[in-house]
């Protein structure tokens, strides 16, 4: 952060500019405290690589008047002092950017039990519960006609699973993170980061003083990575085609995030039917209605909470899906272990092309809850969710898939309401009742995913301003968002009412599911070329493998677009239109506004996702005085010292013997040997620098022919006693008169639409409306 200070500021009593810079060092700070332990001096500032020692004593210690006893007093101590680390910033902790403060808390044994409860309650609810529903889907167009059908429709769903679920998302789509951080959006920032990409005005002119600089061996990776990066930063038509496939991504999250729970609570409800014949489909959609009523009620009550009391229930759902399928498999036989061979596929497909590509809709719900398990990747470490997936959740729903076949291969009929079909009579109630617990909690999971998202969108401007709520003191990724929770509650009743069926839902399921998954694939493959630089044989591998896979899935989802699913994709291109007409209307007011900062000499301050925006404005007010203080003193300092160089009546011997009677601690401040520094004075009532400062000689004498600093602290003083007002710019843009038509429609009335009803930036300040006027700035752009 750069502050600055021009005019006739009260930095300068003759009405010069003035300027002070407040920069952020790893060591800006030090401790200095005696050694022993005796007692802790006062804490002086200190510039780290300077080399110096600190200028501090204490006057309670020694009054002797004599500056030859002062001078050794002060020796004395300096030599007891020691230095200890650097102070940690809270504002810097809070944006992580200090070194030790880690992101999530030290793992202990407890802690990974507590950490594994939660995640199965936070991210693994949707792809835990697609066994609900999978079979039926694929088999609801086209019925089976024999044993290997199954096998076939088996070794497909296994398959999806170990490439989707596991390899690209676990295995690597993770490691992709941004710092904790997962989603379109961290991907995005991620790239952003190492490649000057984003279109947003938040860039700052340190940020050219910041670099990431590693050294490297030179290779081809790193030839290519380098070649990608200036084509990247240099073309603004890729620039652009980005934002706009991160743009498409989040909106299908969002859309998914109003799928998800209509698609695993009514088939989850749906298990009624099996268990009482009298219950008909009108039923199940009012069951559904008021168990969605009550999931989005208690969603306000935080990930922490919610998932520790529902982690033990998604546990014992795992343990079902385990139990049934080795149960079925017992019963029914194992013939369904042949599906482990992928030429069953190849089989599948020879016999009934049409019926296969058609199954693959309902194929790919098995892998459903992929993306939230990336994007709920704040909540939790990666190792705590692959280790999670890999040991507890990918054998569960293996077991699972394999029961319900078992089930099929002997009742070729029955290809719908196959999981409670294959239920056990003697647990069926009791597995119908945790079952519909799992669907509940597989909705919670989606929507702290679009959480998460939406708080990284709304930080880089690409989202209207909500208002965001933290749920937890212990993860900062943790949240709520009012707003948002209760529009997807009200899309989620209306998809319910309007389809009515699980068959016509999972098909805009699986749109929405690939929308989202195909943006992840490119943005991944980015930074394997860009970030990992790995070889370039891997790369193709991997995006061949994930997009070629997920076209084939887009192409089987697209042909049931007529049946329903179009209305999802209006959705999505609604959601689309906001989150491009808001980013391109704060783009073109920050432009505006970075403008008219540039031509008057300040800076602003640049946030990024995690980043907390809500600071102490007391301890912003007292950090601003303090770095005034020190500002008038270092400014004192100089003029002395010029003073000093170019007065002639002063001889060397009394310059010498100022000094020697004085010193400069490193935060400009002027002290008597035998006077403490104004810091340790320990008095608020007259906060001036005559009251725990004396100069002697010529000093004393360069300061008041420059401006008595004396009186321009205390002026500082009473002006802070007197209150401090808060000046903050409300910009606006307005299209000119001879725009076209559209930019008219777009910034005039969308752009100026969606401002009026968001959030309001200056409620994250906290500053209260008395201390706080506001400025219109109108911008014709």
């Amino acid at each position: 952060m750069e502050t600055r200070s021009g005019g006739s500021g009260s930095a300068s009593g003759g009405g010069g500019g003035g300027r002070m810079r407040l920069r952020k060092t790893e060591s800006a700070e030090m401790r200095w405290v005696v050694s022993g332990g005796a007692y802790e001096e006062d804490e002086i500032e200190s510039s780290d690589g300077g080399g110096g020692t600190p200028a501090a004593a204490s006057g309670s210690r020694g009054g002797c008047s004599d500056s030859d006893d002062n001078y050794e007093e002060a020796e004395m101590l300096r030599q007891r002092l020691v230095r200890t680390g650097p102070r940690a910033d809270s504002l810097d902790v809070e944006a992580q950017d200090v070194a030790g403060m880690n992101r999530h808390q030290e793992i202990t044994v407890g802690r990974s039990i507590v950490l594994a409860v939660q995640t199965l309650g936070v991210v693994f609810g949707d792809v835990g519960t697609s066994p609900l529903y999978a079979f039926d889907v694929m088999f609801n167009k086209y019925p089976i006609t024999s044993k290997e059908d199954v096998l076939g429709a088996l070794s497909l769903v296994i398959y999806t699973l170990i490439l989707i679920p596991l390899l690209k998302y676990t295995l690597i789509a993770l490691w992709g993170n941004d710092d904790g951080e997962g989603g379109t959006f961290a991907l995005y920032s991620l790239i952003c980061r190492n490649a000057r990409v984003s279109l947003l005005p938040n860039q700052l002119r340190s940020d050219t003083r910041i670099s990431s600089f590693q050294l490297q061996v030179p290779s081809v990776e790193l030839e290519r990575s380098l070649k990608i990066k200036e084509r990247l930063e240099t073309s603004s038509m890729l620039k652009k085609l980005l934002l706009m496939l991160v743009l498409f991504g989040t909106s299908m999250v969002i859309a998914d995030g109003v799928v998800t729970p209509a698609m695993s609570v009514m088939s989850a409800v749906n298990g009624l039917k099996v268990g009482i014949s009298s219950v008909n489909e009108g039923e199940v959609v009012m069951i559904t209605v008021a168990v969605l009523i009550v999931l989005f009620t208690l969603q306000r009550f935080g990930s922490s909470k919610v998932a520790l009391a529902v982690g033990p229930a998604l546990f014992i759902w795992f343990c079902c899906l385990a139990g049934i399928g080795i149960y079925n498999m017992k019963t029914y036989g194992s013939a369904v272990l042949q599906a482990f061979n992928p030429m069953y596929i190849y089989y599948y497909f020879e016999r009934n092309p049409t019926q296969a590509w058609m199954s693959l809709g309902g194929c790919l719900l098995c892998a459903t809850g992929s993306e939230a398990m990336f994007a709920d990747l704040c909540y939790f470490s990666v190792k705590s969710v692959q280790l999670t997936f890999v040991f507890l959740v990918l054998p569960c729903l293996l077991l699972g898939y394999l029961g319900q076949a078992a089930f099929l291969m002997e009742n070729l009929t029955e290809n719908q309401q196959v999981f409670f079909l294959s239920i056990p009579n003697q647990a069926f109630w009791p597995v119908v009742f945790i079952a519909i617990l799992a669907a509940i909690i597989a909705s919670r999971t989606m929507t702290t995913a679009i959480f998460s998202t939406i708080k990284q969108a709304t930080a880089l401007g690409c989202f209207p301003r909500l208002k965001i709520i933290h749920t937890s003191r212990s993860f900062m990724g943790q949240i709520y968002i009012p707003m948002m929770n209760w529009f997807l509650l009200v899309s989620c009743l209306a998809f319910v009412t309007m389809f009515g069926s699980i068959n016509e839902i999972g098909n805009a399921y699986g749109i929405a599911e690939l929308g989202v998954m195909m943006m992840t694939t490119v943005l991944v493959t980015i930074i394997m070329l860009l970030i990992w630089q790995i070889n370039i044989i891997v790369v193709l591998c991997f995006l061949t493998l994930s997009l070629g896979l997920e076209l084939i899935f887009f192409s089987s989802v697209l042909g049931s677009v007529a049946d329903g699913s179009w209305v999802l994709l209006v959705f999505a291109a609604v959601l689309y239109l906001i989150m491009y007409i808001w980013n391109y209307g704060t783009k073109l007011n920050g432009f505006q506004f970075l403008l008219y900062l540039r031509m008057k000499d300040f800076s602003f301050v640049g946030y990024g996702y995690k980043d907390i925006r809500k600071e102490d404005y007391i301890s912003f007010q007292q950090l601003l005085i303090e770095s005034l203080e020190k500002f008038m003193r270092r400014e004192a300092q100089e003029r002395s010292l010029e003073s000093d160089q170019y007065d002639g009546t002063d001889s060397e011997e009394e310059v010498a013997s100022a000094s020697s009677r004085a010193l400069v601690g490193p935060n400009g401040s002027i002290n008597s040997l035998g006077v403490p520094p104004a810091e340790a004075a320990g008095t608020t009532e007259h906060p001036t620098i005559g009251s725990s400062m004396s100069f002697d000689g010529s000093l004393d004498e360069a300061i008041d022919g420059r401006g008595s600093l004396d009186d321009e602290l205390s002026f500082i003083h009473k002006a802070k006693e007197s209150g401090v007002v808060y000046l903050l710019g409300h910009g606006d843009i307005r299209a000119r008169k001879e725009s076209f038509f559209v930019k008219k429609l777009v910034i005039n009335y969308f752009y100026a639409f969606l401002r009026r009803n968001c959030r309001r930036g200056i409620a994250a300040l906290s500053i209260p409306p008395s201390r706080m006027m506001q400025v219109a700035m109108q911008y014709m752009v």
